[in-house]
């Protein structure tokens, strides 16, 4: 009798086989890849809903329960994230009282806090994001060239070297000194309260970079002064006043003193 080399297979014995693979195949996949989406999906959903109730008790009164805005406030729907982090990390929001301008002030939330009210707000629509560092680092900047936008487009309101300057109706363009980078990067993406907005489809993104290193360099101590005496840098109208106020009254005390001592001369 011949002697069976080996046992027959049924002929679904490979099907069966490669559905086990891929079950397990996929098994693996679903064990790792989808576990850290879905942890990163629980976190910002626990994030929004953390921002709600920060809203619902510091916002709605003005802008609405869902932030569509009120006669007080206006709507949130679509501003972004940038917004609130710019708006509630420099203390402008939540408001104190309505007025022609917000001023900054000290925030009342944390970091932890703003990035909850932000991710609540990016849910009600689409808007400008929170700019990431490297977008805002003067790295690799040209600062040449942010000084020259800067005296194009900002100049005129927040004066040469970004000390601010009086606008109409009680409004003003307050100061960039002192100000961090993402915070003067998210006003131009924004444009706050009358600040024109500097989407990139306006201004790149890298054209936003080199004004933030401009202001950086302009802002810091080893920044020359070639003007001499700058008077707070406040620019040429405030620097003509002040020559002309002293300058003439300088003047007319050496004149008066001329005529004082010819008189007291001529009697003697």
């Amino acid at each position: 009798m011949k002697k069976l080399s080996a046992r027959r297979r049924h002929p679904l014995a490979a099907l069966v086989v490669l559905l086990f693979a891929l079950a397990a195949t996929g098994g693996l996949y679903a064990a790792f890849a989808p576990a850290e989406k879905a942890q990163a999906d629980s976190s910002q959903s626990l994030a929004i809903e953390e921002g709600k109730k920060l809203y619902s008790v510091g916002c709605a009164t003005c802008h609405g329960a869902s932030g569509q805005g009120t006669s007080t406030g206006p709507s949130l729907v679509g501003v972004g994230s940038a917004a609130v982090d710019f708006q509630v990390g420099t203390g402008r929001m939540p408001a104190q009282q309505p007025g022609a301008q917000i001023p900054r002030k000290k925030a009342i939330y944390n970091q932890t806090q703003i990035d909850q009210l932000a991710a609540y707000i990016a849910s009600l629509g689409p808007g400008p994001s929170i700019p990431t560092k490297q977008q805002y680092s003067p790295d690799g900047a040209d600062i040449a060239n942010g000084g020259q936008l800067f005296r194009t487009n900002c100049a005129q309101c927040h004066n040469a070297s970004g000390k601010g300057g009086a606008l109409s109706n009680g409004k003003f363009a307050p100061t960039l000194n002192g100000i961090p980078p993402k915070y003067i990067y998210e006003a131009m993406l924004t444009g706050p309260q009358n600040m024109p907005s500097f989407p990139d489809s306006t201004m790149p993104e890298k054209d936003k970079k080199d004004i933030v290193a401009y202001l950086g360099k302009v802002d810091s101590s080893s920044s020359p002064s070639e003007g001499g005496l700058e008077l707070g840098g406040l620019g040429p109208v405030s620097e003509g006043l002040f020559g002309w106020i002293f300058g003439l009254g300088a003047m007319i005390a050496v004149a008066v003193w001329v005529a004082a001592r010819t008189t007291k001369a001529r009697k003697s």
